[in-house]
């Protein structure tokens, strides 16, 4: 692992700086009260590069590596969290799963709109009654007689960016009696008959990141339109759900910088009994402790974004790097947090102060992308061989 960074690293990053400083930053609570989806910021960020990160240039994208894209999602992170969300699911699970899985055809299609940010990407895995159990799912792809389209008919939950995306990675049953062998992954135009998105989630955290259910009545996908071979769709989930966690690894170490700089200064300039509360050791063993998190998380998660570009060339798992980061960024977002808004005490629990929207925003990073609970079982699997 190399810790020194490439010009063409550090240029993707304070361009993401630049933008999340001038633009994102300064709406970031406004977003947050109004719930609206913030789309001149996210086409500002398309025409920069910072929607394909790791897309080649001949499809739109910045042609950078794993690691540009995880130093630019700290810095988006840090002015929002909500911005750092839908810019982690078009580069990661969108544009990253049609990357690994797509025919040239499908790329140039459906990769360069969202990669120069002309259009919106989203994912959809979960379903009501399906989310850490991804193989229960129960929407179903049936192909037609003549082999030319499948019909699809089903309901799927929690979709990022649902609201607003043109296009969607789906996954759908074509054979419901393989259980996971018998998922395929295909290409949703959600301006054709047949697609319908429900009301937009009013959620607790990440609120200008919109989110919503779907439901698919009848949807004819041209067999053109399939990922890669029918049965393969879980793999190519899982797979690109590994990518998907380093990217809200990095949206929590942003987040938790966020929170620590707050802490910080604050407890630099406030006063109590004659003194910066800085001085107290109480304040001053939550500062280290907060630190050693912080530094650690942001260590893992290069580190995990480090043996993602090897992959490349080794062909190599890095699913094990990638939950470690994920579960370890996504617990120190949280306790660092909870650690800033009580140095804070009752300025961190006004509105006023943006530490009560880091809070909230850093809970869902334990949850989507796999819960912590879910990355314990993968580590531990992957570790021990035992299932």
């Amino acid at each position: 692992m190399d810790f020194h960074f490439t010009e063409e690293q550090l240029m993707i990053r304070d361009v993401a700086r630049r933008i999340a400083q001038e633009r994102i930053a300064p709406t970031a609570a406004e977003f947050d009260i109004s719930g609206q989806f913030p789309l001149d910021n996210i086409k500002v960020l398309g025409e920069n590069g910072l929607m394909g990160i790791e897309v080649p240039a001949e499809y739109g994208g910045a042609g950078l590596d794993s690691i540009g894209y995880t130093l630019a999602m700290f810095e988006i992170a840090y002015a929002d969290c909500a911005h750092s969300t839908i810019v982690s699911v078009n580069n990661t699970l969108y544009c990253n799963g049609l990357l690994k899985n797509g025919t040239e055809e499908q790329k140039l299609k459906y990769v360069t709109p969202i990669a120069t940010g002309e259009a919106i990407g989203a994912y959809a895995l979960t379903e009501p009654q399906s989310g850490s159990d991804a193989s229960a799912m129960r929407t179903r792809a049936v192909l037609s007689e003549d082999g030319t389209h499948y019909v699809v008919n089903g309901k799927k939950s929690w979709i990022t960016s649902g609201p607003v995306a043109r296009y969607i990675m789906l996954f759908a049953m074509t054979a419901p009696d393989k259980g996971a062998k018998g998922i395929s992954a295909f290409m949703i135009d959600t301006q054709r008959e047949g697609f319908h998105r429900g009301k937009t989630e009013p959620k607790l955290g990440i609120r200008a990141s919109a989110t919503c259910e779907i439901e698919l009545t009848d949807y004819r996908i041209p067999v053109e339109d399939r990922i890669g071979a029918e049965g393969e769709g879980f793999k190519i989930a899982m797979g690109v759900l590994d990518a998907g966690r380093i990217g809200i690894a990095a949206q929590a170490v942003g987040l938790a910088r966020a929170a620590y700089d707050a802490a910080v200064k604050y407890a630099q300039e406030r006063k109590s009994f004659g003194q910066a509360i800085g001085s107290f050791q109480m304040i001053q063993a939550k500062i280290a402790d907060m630190k050693c998190r912080l530094d650690a998380a942001e260590l893992l998660t290069l580190r995990a974004a480090w043996a993602k570009q090897e992959s490349l060339k080794t062909g190599a798992r890095f699913s094990t790097e990638a939950s470690v980061a994920k579960l370890y960024a996504s617990e120190a977002a949280m306790y660092i947090t909870h650690q800033a808004l009580q140095i804070h005490g009752g300025m961190g629990y006004s509105k006023e102060m943006p530490l009560e929207r880091f809070f909230r925003d850093a809970k869902i990073t334990e949850i989507y992308e796999g819960t912590s609970e879910i990355q314990r079982l993968v580590i531990a699997r992957n570790e021990t061989g035992l299932r």
